[in-house]
């Protein structure tokens, strides 16, 4: 008959409740080490993931990368936590308003895995910082482009593809409901979104051939409440044009974020979207 395995019962040594542990199953990697095998964990721990954005989509993207056993990040973001944030960013507490995201974003990492790599860069993401940027951070397996700005999704689209470098975009989160009209596909192939539109003009005059992205092609979900449309803001002389914020639900920016952590991973592991091409 075999022996049931001890649970390990070693005080904690700061002397938190001890949790006791049975197997190495049981441990941080655990279950992730019945899917991938030992040696699929330790090749997720030895890849590095740049982020460029820590907002809705970007923070619920890196949770679950870290959670996922990646072991290095190079996290990009220039914002502070807002209050507007609280209702789909992953780094966004009452206790975090105020502080920087990447300073929020690296302690939610090494509180999942302590063992994690993790640097920070608060620079505000532009197509003319773009190229030296990745000369200096470029040492990675995974670019993801979880920011707002057109232009720079369109410069680093470009650049990855130029040096060979692994990328997965998200488009837009906002103003959507429905998870089920979510799918992964190049750039040429979608439809109904937008900013995918613009995104396929500006991909054609550059020439590039491949560009994945996550994407919706759900109508307006205001439109479809009827929810009426907010005044424009007052626009202040010498400033920058105020745009209006758009509206966004607590789930879609989330669930996109774990999508992309899911489609990272699983490239990694030399699996790709279902067993599909792109």
């Amino acid at each position: 008959m075999a022996k049931t395995a001890e649970p390990n019962t070693t005080p904690a040594p700061d002397g938190r409740p001890l949790v006791a542990r049975t197997s190495p199953l049981e441990d941080r990697w655990g279950r992730l080490s019945i899917v991938f095998g030992q040696d699929g964990v330790d090749l997720l721990a030895g890849k590095k993931v740049l982020l460029f954005g820590l907002g809705g989509v970007g923070s619920n993207c890196l949770e679950p990368l870290a959670r996922g056993g990646i072991g290095s990040f190079v996290l990009v973001d220039c914002d502070v936590v807002q209050p507007s944030n609280v209702n789909r960013q992953a780094v966004a507490w009452e206790s975090t308003i105020g502080r920087r995201k990447t300073d929020v974003a690296r302690e939610m990492v090494r509180a999942i895995n302590p063992e994690a790599h993790v640097e920070t860069v608060d620079e505000f993401v532009l197509t003319e910082n773009l190229p030296a940027f990745l000369d200096a951070h470029g040492d990675v397996d995974f670019v993801i482009d979880a920011i707002d700005t057109v232009s720079a999704k369109i410069a680093l689209a470009k650049l990855c593809e130029d040096r060979g470098l692994s990328l997965v975009c998200s488009a837009g989160a906002a103003d959507r409901f429905f998870p089920e009209r979510l799918s992964f596909a190049n750039i040429y192939d979608t439809h109904d979104c937008g900013l995918c539109r613009i995104l396929r003009k500006e991909a054609r005059k550059l020439g590039i051939k491949r560009w994945t992205i996550l994407y919706s092609d759900e109508p307006s979900a205001r439109e479809l409440l009827g929810t009426p449309r907010l005044p424009e803001p007052e626009q202040v002389p010498g400033e920058r044009r105020r745009k209006l914020p758009l509206g966004t639900t607590s789930w879609m920016p989330p669930i996109m974020g774990q999508m992309i952590a899911g489609y990272v991973i699983c490239s990694l592991m030399g699996l790709e979207n279902g067993g599909r091409s792109l």
